[in-house]
């Protein structure tokens, strides 16, 4: 008799990434698995999304969490559009935070979100808020999650209600 696996859950959580002055909508998937610890992005990243394993795990235990010591790939989809920025550390820090079921609650997958982490856990501004959210209008997203500083720009696009944070943890 064969035993089977036991069902894993990826996480995901919704982004958005520009290119050019369009923005498109991206699908931030994570998943933890067995092994030795490694945390690959995948997805045709640029440097700076690479660079967001480092940012996103000092700030997930910055911010008190414990950082999961599994296997954890992240896809960025759709794997043929190259992402570029640091834009997605946010949705990536919540999506391994969903994993390791840390965040229980999946009233976040009705959000887009956005913002580039600081060690700290601290949100850092954006490029491109408001191209964001009049894409998210188009596609009757009605909320965005982003840094406080973007609020401002963000909130210009009426049916898309803007939630500015100032640090990880306010996400939660």
């Amino acid at each position: 008799m064969v035993k089977q696996k036991e069902k894993k859950i990826v996480a995901k959580v919704y982004a958005s990434a520009l290119f050019g002055i369009e923005a498109y909508p991206v699908e931030v998937e994570v998943d933890l698995a067995r092994g030795l610890p490694k945390f690959s992005i995948v997805g045709l990243p640029d440097a700076a999304v690479k660079e967001a394993r480092e940012r996103v795990s000092s700030a997930i235990k910055n911010s008190s969490f414990t950082f999961p010591t599994k296997k954890i790939t992240v896809n960025l989809a759709p794997a043929d559009i190259k992402k570029e920025g640091s834009s997605f550390d946010l949705s990536i820090a919540i999506g391994i935070l969903k994993a390791s079921n840390i965040i229980v609650k999946d009233e976040l997958s009705r959000y887009s979100i956005l913002g580039e982490l600081a060690l700290d856990g601290s949100v850092r501004r954006i490029n491109g808020a408001l191209p964001i959210a009049l894409e998210l209008k188009k596609r009757g997203v009605k909320a965005l999650i982003l840094p406080e500083e973007n609020a401002r720009e963000a909130a210009v696009v009426s049916d898309v209600d803007v939630f500015p944070i100032k640090n990880l943890i306010q996400v939660i």
